[in-house]
């Protein structure tokens, strides 16, 4: 037997070695007669070639010009998103219990004579108005209540908790709400004989909370706001033994935003807001429908008064005014509010108003009156004798020219004789009296509050147009020229 190494089959056979060169030499020995300049195939080949290179470069640039598809959903929210709050995000406060849900759970102890608990209920509108059936539509019945005149801060602390703007990050907030229910708090003891410390002892107790916040102290409360829902002057007692509290003249609200229903108009940090009426919304229709309303309403008497005299003033303009109203026969008509007959509205002012081309709008025990804002609901034009009994009040909410919703009449020329206020109101014609009812017609929206968590789809009403003028404020304050003191 031959040894395996030598055995034939298995004998190890010679290798062929391929160099680069020795196949690029065969390559090319073989394309060369079928890609000549002269073979006709050749320049079928590279046509074609071109034609696909042509056609790949074009359609890559259209479809680059074509946008990608996004969600309109997606889209749709975020710029809603973005204009619905681009003037403010708000961050209320979780300020303990007893400086707002305790002091309406004690709502039979809030009036030293009665119980508050009624006009106090359903969040703060009161009682339905059911007694005005048959003097409005009655699809806009159950949008009337017997409202309070002092509730404007359980309205704004309820529409704050749902406002679309609310954060609960404190971080990102632009405004800092503190709801703390001041003019309920303080009500009970404006009357008889409480103490100073007494009158004050609410106020002192949010104060140190509200100011070891860190937010309070990072701004020094100059992004913070709160509702006080009576006027101004409630808060402003300068001596133990005079009227109210002193909570305004507390060091850490000396640069708190205050929304009062009557202003200091020499106060920078007090803004006048609207006194809450009767008539709450529930939708946008609801107002059409009441505008329309007061449009068409036939008014049979030219001017009304509604309110008492105040005997124990001395020169008592309201008694000028009641009895020139009683010398003008049928032209005037005058609602008895002696008392509380009228405390929180009734069908016969609201009756009286609606019958009535103007109201006549004096100054009560202090500046401003709720009458006014029930009267100009109502579609009637309202007649002032103090200018700031409104137009150095409700900036945000009035129209700029007081004189194209409203008339103003120097009270001393009543008082001395020189004029009546039949006379001046019998002066303006049809036309005119139409344009500025029409003005009155157009603010409605302005000067009420929607019964509804997040407002009126599409209109702006009273709450609207207050945060977002504090909202507006508070970005100027923000500004190189504006001047803050420490």
């Amino acid at each position: 037997m031959l040894p395996k190494s030598i055995h034939p089959s298995l004998e190890p056979q010679p290798k062929t070695i391929h160099t680069k060169a020795t196949i690029t030499s065969s390559l090319t020995s073989l394309l060369k007669p079928r890609f000549s300049p002269q073979n006709p195939r050749t320049w079928i080949i590279f046509t074609v070639l071109f034609i696909q290179i042509l056609l790949l470069c074009n359609l890559r640039s259209f479809s680059s010009s074509i946008p990608t598809p996004l969600p309109s959903t997606v889209v749709h929210h975020s710029s809603r998103a973005q204009d619905q709050c681009g003037s403010g995000k708000v961050f209320v406060y979780d300020l303990p219990r007893t400086f707002n849900h305790e002091i309406l759970q004690n709502c039979d102890n809030l009036n030293p004579w009665s119980s508050r608990c009624d006009s106090l209920s359903n969040q703060g509108f009161g009682q339905s108005a059911a007694a005005l059936a048959g003097i409005i539509p009655e699809d806009i019945l159950p949008a009337w209540h017997w409202t309070d005149q002092f509730v404007t801060e359980i309205i704004f602390h309820n529409r704050l908790l749902n406002h679309r703007c609310r954060v609960k990050e404190p971080e990102s907030a632009t405004a800092f709400y503190i709801p703390f229910y001041a003019g309920l708090s303080v009500g009970k003891f404006l009357w008889l004989n409480w103490t100073a410390v007494e009158r004050d002892r609410h106020c002192d107790m949010m104060l140190r909370w509200v100011m070891d916040q860190p937010f309070f102290k990072r701004s020094n409360g100059w992004d913070h706001f709160i509702t006080m829902g009576r006027i101004t002057w409630d808060f402003r007692r300068s001596v133990d033994h005079d009227w109210g509290s002193s909570c305004i003249y507390k060091p850490g609200m000396r640069n708190v935003t205050r929304l009062l229903i009557e202003r200091n108009p020499w106060d920078y940090f007090d803004v006048g807001v609207p006194y809450p009426t009767g008539f709450h919304p529930r939708s946008k229709s609801d107002v059409t429908l009441w505008q329309n309303f007061v449009r068409t309403r036939q008014r049979n008497s030219l001017f009304c008064f509604a309110g008492a005299p105040r005997r124990a003033f001395r020169n008592d303009f309201r008694g000028v005014l009641l009895s020139q109203c009683r010398d003008s026969g049928e032209s005037c008509r005058t609602v008895n509010c002696t008392g509380t007959r009228c405390s929180n509205g009734t069908s016969v002012i609201l009756e009286t108003f609606l019958d009535s081309d103007f109201c006549l709008q004096p100054r009560g025990d202090s500046f401003t009156r709720r009458s006014i804002f029930d009267c100009m609901v109502a579609g009637s034009i309202p007649v002032f004798f103090w200018r700031r009994s409104a137009y150095l009040q409700y900036e945000w909410f009035l129209p700029a020219e007081p004189g194209s919703y409203s008339v103003y009449i120097d009270r001393n020329a009543v008082n001395n004789g020189t004029v009546t206020v039949k006379n001046v109101l019998e002066k303006f014609t049809k036309e005119e009296v139409r344009q500025m009812r029409e003005k009155v017609i157009e603010y409605i929206p302005r000067l009420i509050y929607a019964n509804t968590k997040h407002g009126l789809e599409g209109m702006k009403d009273a709450f609207d147009v207050a945060i977002e003028g504090v909202f507006k404020r508070f970005k100027e304050q923000e500004q190189p020229e504006f001047h803050k003191w420490k």
